[in-house]
């Protein structure tokens, strides 16, 4: 193909002009590229992976269909511009960030045939791996790598890297389950290479001969043990390895070459499963045993994982429920499957020498062992008291080394004066650790002890005959360290194979031959602003947004098409980086660098963050702690309200004006206060349309929802009259907190919670003193207000929690906000004393009949669908609520997500599609099984939900009445 694109705007193009990756997008849409971008937003999500590394691409590029692909790599070298291939940007190494174009290959997402006989999938580059292993687990069968990135990670990917995950142990790396492929080289030339596939093509003939000159080097040299995954594994192209191209192909990082297409084996997945953890006084004992366990089960473990207790604790510290786990310090989980699990179980216990053990055969139990596991990379990174970063992440050596090599690489981060929590494939060989280099932001000479750690590690790590890289390759982290490893003849070996397949240097260019420095494109040195938080604080990030945003390493747990979880809601519907929780921490990072994205203010920032709901799924279900509700806030507070604040000298720029909608429903409680006395009037005039159109219009609420009705009584009112002349005025037995939503629009969940505590003997009343949690002033920005109002709450509440009453807020968001925020917000020392004295409803009843004061009335036969609401699920939890149902003799279903409203989110205009979106990811289908259009239902079923935005949204899209769980009790006890 001729290239339109003059000569000096590939230069350009290679040194980061923009203009010049203009030309390039143009160039790959008249390729027949569908979707490109080089906008600001695009390149700032894609600069990074989950690595060091922040390298800012000219274009991002999301191929259609496996011709796309075709065009991509015509059109680099028709311009001599570089393509990075990336899947989930899971890489950890630097692998999945380049200069030139980067690709996105997730919507190559077509599994194109499961061969149940052959035991074999055919797959595009795309597919991610849950959703494999949920094709195949349908025949009986398993791909059988599963790296903790499983829910997100992409077959692609793993291939680039040759992943292995927890359990290669049993089922081997990618590179063994690999059984054929079709590959685009850089070169331009296309092969189909595998198993009973001649390897032809002028490129497989160069690489076969290339080995074949040196038959006894590769032999002596490589696939040493089955960890040697750094360099490109020549063995494979071994005569007495029948020239496997496609196994070859595996782990070189998209240097040689595009996987358009892989058949991968599957394997049988035995139902039965076993799972020992055997616990030891030090992880150094724990991998000391390893070689015993590995003889006295030889070939029949399926994997065997180490941690240590430093590990366990930060689980813990999440909030996570761990299960009791034996007596040690460090502890190994040993899995074997099959028939004869118990005598592989009991052998192992054996010869374990550990000093206790404890046999998980209780699928739920080994599942929550298991996610300590994945979650502990993010976890690792945000626990010490300076941030840990990958780098040194996943070097392996053989497992009979493995007791010696962790106490000298324990021995090295003292010496260094460095922290880290080993972790890791112990079975293997292979450890984990995010240890804390000592970066500074903005000073490109932080990196001196980052290098000599890791060349002083390389040196340490050749004596033991391993591999820099256990699992998730070079990339610019590893690659300048090679000759560590490797000898000239091999480094030469490599270079060769390289010209070979990609002559001119255009596929991923700075990984593994002609590598990068380490210390160069570190993301963690770039400059950043330091900005105090001048509304929200946050004391685990010392006040610092910059600090704070720099939470997200880019593990990706938010980007998994599909979650039990809430995060991230927006994602799930739109699959856009850009609306996950990981683009939106991207575009935060390069804002506060300033050199892409310029400020918080720039519309790429607020194009990121629109469609974030501030449903604070990402605080509790990210691995690394990121709060994006809260950071939105803080950027819509720094955008529009710090204005004329932001120089000492009052010169900063205007006040910007906020958009209509902050004004209405970032204040509604204010306007229900106001509405309150004429309830009726206003809630008449909102059906007529004409009426209705101007009053949306003016408070920005999309045409298609209906205006919320106001109660025609508030609870406070109601409440009062209720208890006039009547009743002992002494203190009572709870308080009930009437928070704005619940007083103005759904007070009969207030008069329910009072009608079912009072019918158990208990004096109950609602407090009169008016008080808000300021929670829509928060999610718009509006902090200065919002901390005046979380300050009254505080007034409000403080007496009553003080004097030992129980007091329980109704509404799950304004409770959560009262449990999370309010301290955030409120600089008085007692807003910790009253979030921590405000109680759910359901912890309150949980509390009560544990003490034997109530009795729950008799559920039995009915069947509860439940929306918890999720500002509850990600700061409260909604165990107390479950457990309550259950032990009622309600048949519970709880419905993972969020509704798609979440409060301001789902009103406003131009949100409406993607609030339907989120919503038909869990819920609306929930609703819909549980009264299906035959009626078949059986038995009463009830839709539970506690939240004003979860009952709306039902009303609106489902036309179904949602209750509140003290209404359902209430109901029961009549």
């Amino acid at each position: 193909m001729t290239s339109t694109v003059p000569s000096d705007a590939r230069a350009a193009a290679r040194a980061g002009d923009t203009a010049a990756g203009a030309e390039i997008a143009a160039e790959l849409r008249r390729a027949g590229v569908s979707r490109v971008d080089d906008s600001a937003l695009a390149r700032g999500m894609y600069s990074s992976d989950a690595s060091l590394y922040r390298v800012v691409p000219q274009v991002v590029a999301r191929p259609q269909h496996v011709d796309e692909l075709h065009a991509v790599h015509e059109v680099s070298r028709a311009t001599g511009v570089p393509v990075t291939l990336r899947g989930a940007g899971t890489s950890i190494a630097g692998n999945a960030v380049g200069p030139g174009v980067v690709v996105d290959t997730r919507d190559l997402d077509r599994i194109l045939g499961i061969d149940p006989e052959a035991c074999t999938a055919r797959v595009e580059p795309g597919v991610v791996h849950s959703r494999l292993q949920r094709a195949a687990a349908g025949h009986g069968l398993r791909f059988g790598p599963d790296p903790s990135t499983h829910t997100r990670c992409t077959i692609g990917g793993m291939i680039g890297n040759n992943a292995c995950g927890s359990r290669a142990l049993g089922y081997g790396r990618t590179a063994d389950n690999v059984e054929a492929a079709t590959v685009l080289f850089g070169n331009g030339e296309v092969g189909t290479f595998g198993a009973g596939v001649a390897s032809s093509g002028s490129t497989a003939e160069q690489l076969l001969r290339l080995v074949e000159t040196d038959l006894g080097h590769v032999r002596t040299h490589f696939g040493r043990f089955d960890r040697q995954v750094s360099g490109y594994s020549l063995e494979h192209l071994l005569p007495e390895n029948r020239g496997r191209l496609d196994r070859f192909l595996v782990g070189t990082e998209g240097t040689l070459g595009t996987v358009l297409e892989a058949t991968v084996n599957l394997v049988a997945d035995h139902p039965r499963r076993l799972l020992i953890v055997l616990g030891y006084h030090s992880v150094a004992e724990a991998a000391d045993a390893v070689p015993q366990l590995l003889a006295a089960a030889p070939g029949r473990l399926i994997a065997c994982e180490g941690m240590d207790s430093r590990l366990v604790a930060l689980v813990r510290g999440a909030g996570k429920q761990v299960p009791p786990l034996p007596e040690g310090q460090s502890w190994l989980f040993v899995e074997a499957a099959g028939e004869d699990a118990d005598d592989v179980v009991a052998a192992v216990r054996t010869a374990s020498g550990c000093v206790d053990s404890t046999l998980i055969d209780d699928a739920a139990q080994a599942a929550a062992l298991w996610r300590i596991r994945e979650d502990g990379a993010g976890l690792a990174g945000i626990s010490l008291d300076t941030p840990a970063h990958s780098g040194w992440e996943d070097a392996a050596v053989p497992p009979e080394h493995l007791g010696a090599w962790m106490r000298e690489f324990e021995e090295l981060m003292v010496d260094f004066g460095l922290q880290g929590y080993p972790y890791g494939h112990f079975g293997d060989g292979c450890i984990h650790c995010r240890i804390d280099f000592p970066f500074a932001h903005g000073d490109p000479g932080s990196t001196g002890g980052f290098a000599e750690f890791m060349r002083t590690c390389a040196e340490r790590l050749a004596a033991y005959g391993g591999s820099l890289s256990g699992e998730h390759g070079d990339g610019r982290v590893r690659s300048e360290l090679l000759p560590y490893m490797y000898d000239q003849t091999s480094l030469d070996l490599f270079a060769r194979a390289k010209r070979i397949c990609d002559p001119e240097n255009l596929l991923n260019p700075g990984i593994i031959t002609d590598p990068a420095s380490h210390t160069e494109d570190l993301r963690p040195t770039q400059t950043t602003r330091e900005l105090p938080w001048p509304g929200m604080r946050h004391t685990h990030d010392a006040g610092d947004l910059g600090a704070a945003v720099h939470r997200c390493s880019g593990v990706g747990k938010c980007v998994a098409p599909t979650t039990p979880s809430v995060m991230c809601p927006s994602y799930l519907a739109t699959k856009e980086e850009k609306d996950s929780t990981r683009g939106r921490g991207r575009i935060l990072q390069e804002a506060l660098d300033g050199s892409l994205v310029h400020g918080l203010a720039d519309p790429a920032v607020h194009e990121a963050l629109d469609l974030c709901l501030s449903c604070k799924g990402c605080a509790s279900d990210c691995p690394a702690g990121v709060d994006m509700a809260a950071y939105k806030s803080e950027a819509l507070y720094q955008t529009y309200d710090v204005g004329e604040k932001a120089r000492p000298d009052g010169t900063g720029r205007r006040r910007r004006v906020r958009p209509r909608s902050h004004y209405i429903l970032g204040r509604m409680p204010f306007w229900a206060r106001l509405a309150s006395p004429m309830a009726p009037l206003v809630n008449a005039m909102m059906k007529v349309p004409p009426l209705a159109a101007v009053a949306k219009w003016t408070a920005g609420i999309d045409r298609r929802r209906d205006v919320p009705a106001f109660a025609r009584q508030t609870l406070r009112r109601a409440a009062a009259r209720r208890e006039r002349g009547g009743g002992s005025r002494s203190a009572p037995d709870v308080w009930v907190w009437a928070d704005s939503f619940t007083d103005h629009f759904f007070p009969q969940s207030g008069l329910a919670a009072l009608e079912f505590l009072r019918s158990q003997g208990l004096e109950v009343r609602v407090l009169q003193r008016k008080g808000c949690c300021g929670l829509p002033w928060i999610t718009t920005g509006q902090l200065d207000q919002a901390r005046r109002l979380v300050d009254e709450a505080v007034d409000a509440l403080l007496d009553p929690v003080e004097s030992g009453v129980p007091v329980i807020g109704l509404e799950p968001s304004c409770t959560a906000t009262l449990r999370s925020d309010l301290v955030q917000l409120s600089h008085r020392p007692e807003a910790r004393t009253v979030a921590d004295g405000v109680l759910t409803f359901a912890e309150l009843v949980h509390r009560l009949v544990d003490e034997g004061r109530i009795q729950l009335p008799d559920l039995s036969g009915v069947r509860v669908v439940a929306q918890p609401h999720c500002h509850q699920r990600a700061v409260i939890g909604w165990r107390a609520d479950q457990a309550l149902l259950e032990q009622a003799g309600a048949q519970v279903t709880a419905v993972p997500g969020c509704c798609g409203l979440a409060g301001n989110f789902g009103v406003e205009a131009g949100h409406y599609e993607v609030s339907v979106a989120v919503a038909e990811t869990h819920l609306l289908p929930a609703v819909r099984d549980a009264f299906p259009d035959d009626g078949a239902s059986g038995g009463e079923t009830v839709v539970l939900a506690d939240g004003m935005s979860c009952r709306i949204q039902l009303d609106d899209l489902a036309d179904v009445e949602a209750i509140h769980l003290a209404e359902l009790l209430a109901r029961g006890a009549e």
